[in-house]
């Protein structure tokens, strides 16, 4: 074989350059469409695309399947039992070997044409990721509502806590990575939430050289948002991971908030029971207590283990699996307080020792016994 024929060769066998990473979930109806504005977008490129399916019920994986019978760049990773954008993208990320990056969402919002542009600069700048920005000049947010604007602008300013200020767009879910990039940061990334831009900068182990080329934010055209509450939440939990996750488990700060709340209900219901309807102290205590612990769980269940939520029949048994757990950690509580007020410790600082033990004891039992496994969606 002459160097011209092995050359070609090589050409013909080698790896992609580009990876696209798409994380998906009931995304059906826009996998077609998308792969077909791959095709046209990275002419000249050597790419490949992933997309990363949380076990969608629509059949969005089997769809990914059938493309890529016919085209070898096509591929299908999807997850069972785990979920998250976050998380998605990275294992997305860990399946390629291509050397450069990039992620974009499945809900046609991103303007794929950009890739070349993002390769381009990527390739030929001292840079280290090129993001995909609505904040630059020339970027827009499209028809994005004002309510949701108002959140993506809240939570840029939030996100300066971790993220260095000339970044525009911190929340964009479009960009471009050098794998050798993602690599030094992966180990210490949170994988938490929907924000993965800004857990790359929060955990590089140095400061990230980047570029922000502008793009037109579009419409959704089919599926339905993931921004919810529970998303809002997990950005928070993120935020809290890097800045004091060092300390603290960012999961375990919010199943304190959490269980803070739930003595709010608590005494709200007991204060009711009491004062409107005159109930006797032991049975309002009992009734406040039941009623206090399912919201504690539900809680819990929606948001603080958003990624292992329990459903239908698995909820009914997560819910007494928690109340036998807090039962022994509201024991626990007396028995610690009650010990430490014996040896002539204040109350108050008895009392806090008595919490902190049952909140420990509650928040570890619960992780293993009551949501040790991933839920499904």
């Amino acid at each position: 074989m002459d160097d011209v024929a092995r050359d070609v060769y090589a050409q013909l066998v080698a790896g992609p350059e580009l990876a696209v990473i798409v994380p998906t979930f009931k995304e059906v109806k826009n996998v077609p469409e998308l792969v077909e504005r791959l095709r046209q977008s990275l002419v000249g490129i050597s790419w490949e695309v992933i997309f990363v399916d949380d076990d969608s019920p629509d059949g969005t994986s089997d769809c990914v399947r059938e493309i890529a019978r016919l085209d070898w760049r096509v591929r299908c990773l999807q997850r069972i039992d785990r979920r998250g954008l976050s998380s998605a993208t990275i294992e997305g990320m860990h399946a390629s070997s291509s050397p450069f990056l990039a992620v974009m969402d499945g809900d046609m919002q991103h303007d794929e044409q950009l890739l070349p542009d993002m390769l381009h600069a990527l390739k030929s700048g001292n840079l280290d990721v090129v993001v995909g920005s609505r904040y630059v000049e020339g970027g827009t947010l499209g028809d994005f509502a004002a309510r949701r604007v108002g959140m993506s602008k809240f939570a840029t300013r939030l996100s300066r806590l971790v993220v260095p200020p000339a970044l525009t767009d911190p929340m964009s879910g479009f960009f471009l990575i050098r794998r050798e990039v993602f690599t030094a940061a992966n180990r210490k990334m949170s994988a938490i939430g929907f924000k993965v831009l800004v857990d790359l900068f929060a955990s590089s182990p140095r400061p990230l050289r980047f570029l922000e080329l502008p793009y037109e934010f579009r419409t959704r055209r089919a599926g339905e948002s993931k921004l919810d509450s529970a998303v809002v939440w997990d950005f928070g939990l993120l935020l809290i991971d890097k800045t004091v996750g060092h300390i603290v488990p960012a999961r375990f700060f919010a199943f304190t908030v959490v269980g803070l709340f739930g003595v709010v209900v608590h005494l709200s219901v007991l204060a009711a029971l009491l004062n409107l309807l005159h109930w006797q102290f032991s049975i309002g205590q009992a009734l406040a207590t039941g009623v206090a612990m399912i919201v504690n769980f539900s809680i819990n269940n929606a948001v603080t283990y958003s990624d292992k939520k329990l459903r239908g029949w698995r909820w009914f048994g997560g819910l007494l699996s928690f109340a036998a757990v807090c039962g022994i950690g509201a024991l626990a509580n007396v028995g610690v307080a009650s010990y430490l007020f014996r040896w002539r410790a204040a109350w108050i600082p008895a009392a806090l020792a008595g919490i902190l033990v049952s909140a420990v004891w509650n928040y570890v039992a619960t992780s293993i016994f009551t949501w040790a496994k991933p839920g499904r969606r």
